[in-house]
């Protein structure tokens, strides 16, 4: 039973990827041509829009350059911070809505030790994850709601960790592709400056544990 509630998880995770991949523009361009057409309501429409797609594993990076596309490096980030936490919110709810028991009636004594040590840490093991390059927000999101982190620990490393990468993929939409541009080149170094503060504090995690 509980891994038939871990299968039906996983299908409706791949429906609604299959759903976005089908019925979504994926181009920051393409984006823009179904948003922009709605004026004042642009942004808080771009918004839902991403916190609908993130359980669907739409990538961050394409939603963030059409932002930047749209709105601009300043009024971009904002939007971009607020959809993809509320995104990661919701993918973090539907796991552990649907999945988290699930998940802890299978485990075993080894992994019951590791998630006793995540939720000790909530806080900063999902910061690490996120600033650390080559994890996938979209996985980890749903990672996160399996696991015994705390909703509020869960959505303030989101929003924190994330933000600098908002801002860059961002500032690269806004830039119009011009990667000379200071907006072009602060946006290059704040994709590389948190990978590096996501190595150091994942680093510093597991030293702890050891």
């Amino acid at each position: 039973m509980p891994r038939r509630r871990l299968l039906a998880l996983a299908l409706a995770v791949a429906a609604l990827f299959a759903t976005a991949a089908l019925g979504v523009p994926h181009t920051p361009d393409g984006l823009r041509s179904v948003i922009e057409p709605l004026g004042l309501v642009a942004p808080f429409a771009f918004a839902l829009l991403w916190a609908l797609l993130t359980p669907a594993l739409f990538p961050g990076t394409v939603l963030a350059a059409a932002s930047g596309l749209l709105f601009g490096a300043a009024e971009g980030t904002a939007v971009s911070i607020v959809g993809a936490t509320a995104g990661s919110v919701l993918a973090f709810a539907l796991s552990r809505r649907f999945g988290a028991r699930a998940a802890e009636e299978v485990s075993g004594p080894r992994v019951e030790r590791l998630q006793a040590r995540i939720e000790r840490r909530g806080f900063l093991a999902v910061l690490g994850a996120r600033l650390a390059p080559g994890v996938p927000v979209t996985l980890l999101n749903y990672a996160a709601g399996l696991s015994r982190v705390r909703l509020r620990d869960f959505a303030a490393a989101i929003a924190i960790g994330g933000a600098p990468r908002a801002f860059a993929y961002t500032a690269l939409g806004g830039s119009g592709g011009q990667m000379d541009s200071p907006l072009a080149i602060a946006g290059i170094a704040l994709i590389a400056l948190p990978a590096l503060a996501g190595a150091v504090l994942l680093l510093r995690s597991r030293l702890r544990a050891a």
